[in-house]
């Protein structure tokens, strides 16, 4: 997933790139599609095109035009290309097996390899900043390569996680590692050559964004988007978590969250620093009511999509959970008036409570 203007990119497996427009964020709409040849994994946006890791290349979209996306251009990789950032005139793609493989992009038409690194593990994530490419490298955690000379991409330091890295984003100092099982680890990067870890968090994610002191990341397990704040970059804290089925990307724009979810589509969130509000969805045509306004006592039903109760949770802004609900009424006279979800498996819903 990548965001730009009114747009959001998404790289969708079988049908390629998917182009949405996000200029109402209440209403999203597909714009347009373009069925890329293998299985598009991953995208990245510089100028009038969409770069796409493409399972086994890499593939140049021209988003020129977003409702008519064409494909300009392709590059081969020895192994699966999972992930892509672009800086200038390269491409850096994580390919697995093959490690870190460098493109040069300077004629979209034509992308050729200048150069690789073999990385130890197997590289499935990959994000750029000034002279060095960071890799996430699967059971080798995070790698440091230096692409001051992108034909001679070279290894200058390394992290090693006690999971499986499988993404990374940066911001500042630091580099933020999807470990999956080993969560959330917080990497110093101010020495590239000796990056060390000053941070982690127990949340089971593959992928994630950084937005402000906010890191949002998809949850392998119990699934949904959780929200971290990195303030404190050596104590990452668990805000929020919006539950849902599936996750396969995350992206972040102004103030607004994207999240793909392969089993039902673009879900689209609202940021407000302190936590986050639910807003519509591209694929399911849910109704947008305004927030249930509440004064003593908050009566909950039954989850009508699912046609049975679910335990629900009252939470304040932050995504703190204040209180158990039940079916019937509950009692909610002894909490502060405000702005709360209603939290059950199948949304988040937004509740005032009122003197």
């Amino acid at each position: 997933m990548a965001v730009a203007g009114n747009y959001a990119y998404e790289a969708e497996s079988d049908r390629g790139l998917r182009v949405i427009s996000i200029s109402d964020p209440l209403h999203s709409t597909e714009a347009g599609l373009y069925d890329t040849p293998g299985q598009a994994c991953d995208v990245a946006l510089s100028g009038d095109y969409a770069y796409v890791a493409d399972l086994d290349g890499l593939c140049i979209v021209s988003v020129s035009d977003p409702a008519h996306p064409t494909g300009v251009g392709r590059c081969a990789t020895p192994d699966w290309a999972l992930d892509v950032a672009v800086d200038g005139d390269y491409a850096y793609i994580a390919d697995l097996q093959s490690g870190l493989r460098v493109m040069s992009i300077l004629n979209p038409a034509s992308p050729v390899e200048v150069g690789f690194y073999d990385t130890p593990g197997g590289a499935q994530g990959v994000a750029v900043a000034a002279d060095y490419a960071y890799v996430a490298d699967g059971p080798n955690g995070l790698r440091v390569i230096s692409i001051t000379d992108p034909a001679n991409p070279t290894e200058v330091g390394f992290c090693e996680t006690p999971g499986d890295a499988t993404g990374v984003a940066l911001s500042g100092d630091y580099a933020y590692v999807a470990d999956n099982a080993g969560g959330l680890r917080v990497i110093s990067v101010s020495d590239p050559a000796h990056p060390s870890e000053v941070g982690s968090c127990a949340i089971n994610a593959s992928r994630m964004a950084i937005l402000g002191n906010h890191a949002f990341l998809n949850v392998n397990s119990p699934g949904g988007l959780a929200v971290v704040s990195i303030t404190d970059p050596a104590n990452p804290t668990e805000v929020g978590h919006y539950y849902f089925t599936g996750n396969s990307g995350v992206a972040v724009d102004s103030n607004y969250v994207y999240v793909t979810d392969h089993r039902t589509g673009l879900w689209i969130y609202e940021s407000y620093e302190a936590g986050i509000q639910e807003m519509s969805s591209a694929e399911i045509p849910t109704p947008n009511a305004g927030p249930t306004i509440v004064r003593g006592a908050l009566r909950m039903g039954v989850d009508s999509r699912q046609n049975r109760e679910y335990r629900a949770e009252l939470l304040n802004v932050s995504g703190r959970k204040v209180l158990d609900l039940h079916h019937g009424t509950n009692d909610v006279s002894g909490l502060a008036p405000g702005i709360y979800f209603v939290r059950q498996p199948s949304r988040i819903a937004k509740v005032i409570l009122t003197e």
